[in-house]
């Protein structure tokens, strides 16, 4: 068996995602960036490859420590990729981002990509189907918007998302969600029609760590994959480990 560790160090999550054979085998969440929690997952999980995502900075000793223990890959603008880059400075595309085009392009190649990522920020990356990530755009994510209402009034409570709320909102609490959950799922329908109008054959993939909060309210037809970002993060690892 050909064991494989993704890891994702993200602005507000830190994850990994154990692949057996390329199938998921287990995600969890880690509780720091620390040496000593990498160095746990070594001795767990014994794997052959290990990949890193990072848009935080982190300790370079867990690169040099990945690399004596396993066959390691930093994911970055450098990296072996499915797909181009013909962007003004790749060297400022994310890794997460990287990582979902990735994913699409060798989930769903030979057509156009919209892959919208939901997390501390809404990232929507568009990849053609000659698999050139063009770019797209970036806008607040949910706990953003929640958080900038909160420190830029005097009043308003920071709250945290729920998924039960009403279109009109009875009190502060319920106007807050029904503002920021509904705004942004027409924020996002918004967005995929804009795409659709001017690509045609176009697949539509969600992904990231609000998801949950949003399926219920886009009403264009979608592919939900929570799991994204570490297939495409798998795909790269085995690419760059030829």
């Amino acid at each position: 068996m050909s064991t494989t560790l993704c890891i994702d160090f993200g602005n507000t999550r830190l994850k990994c995602v154990a692949f057996i054979d390329g199938i998921i085998q287990e995600l969890f969440v880690l509780p720091d960036t620390t040496l000593t929690t990498i160095k746990t997952l070594i001795q767990e999980y014994h794997p052959q490859k290990t990949i890193l995502a990072s848009v935080i900075n982190h300790d370079e000793a867990i690169e040099s420590f990945l690399s004596s223990q396993t066959s390691f890959h930093k994911l970055n603008h450098q990296s072996k990729l499915p797909i181009t880059t013909p962007v003004g400075k790749p060297e400022t595309i994310g890794a997460d981002r990287l990582a979902i085009s990735a994913a699409v392009v060798h989930l769903y190649p030979n057509q156009h990509n919209l892959s919208i990522a939901l997390g501390t920020c809404i990232t929507y990356n568009f990849i053609n189907r000659s698999h050139e990530f063009l770019g797209g755009s970036i806008s607040p994510g949910l706990n953003m918007r929640f958080r900038a209402m909160h420190e830029q009034t005097a009043l308003l409570p920071m709250i945290k998302a729920e998924h039960l709320f009403p279109l009109v909102g009875y009190d502060t609490k319920t106007n807050l969600l029904s503002g920021v959950i509904l705004g942004m799922a027409k924020e996002i329908d918004g967005i995929i029609e804009a795409y659709q109008e001017k690509y045609e054959n176009l697949q539509v993939t969600i992904t990231g760590g609000d998801l949950d909060f949003f399926i219920p309210h886009i009403k264009n037809k979608i592919i939900a994959d929570e799991n994204l970002l570490y297939k495409g993060l798998y795909a790269i690892s085995e690419f760059n480990n030829l």
